[in-house]
């Protein structure tokens, strides 16, 4: 019996990995988070209706846009590709939504 050297091996798995995790991250499959990539919630206000009382917003849509998926309301960032979030509360409770519906794309 002859024994085998275990370091060709060690580097072909090692090699291996490091060239599935290129491929994922080139295809976007994984994203690596930046801290400036996060949205905090002290960038959102609720405004509250009020009937009777007039409120003012601006006309330039956010960069933002809101989608209900499985009942919970999810924010994607139309700048920065693949950064999605769900609303949450100071609870980290998920913010619910009523609709299933998907919004249409607003050029």
């Amino acid at each position: 019996m002859s024994e085998r050297d275990p370091i060709p091996l060690i580097l072909t798995g090692i090699g291996s990995i490091c060239a599935t995790v290129a491929v994922l991250w080139y295809y976007g499959y994984l994203h690596i988070a930046k801290p400036e990539d996060a949205l905090l919630l002290s960038d959102f206000t609720m405004l509250k209706t009020v009937p009777g009382e007039d409120y003012k917003v601006s006309l330039k849509p956010a960069n933002q846009v809101a989608q209900c998926v499985d009942g919970v309301l999810v924010l994607f960032d139309l700048e920065q590709k693949g950064l999605s979030g769900v609303l949450v509360d100071k609870r980290k409770q998920a913010v619910r939504c009523a609709g299933e519906e998907t919004p249409a794309v607003v050029q």
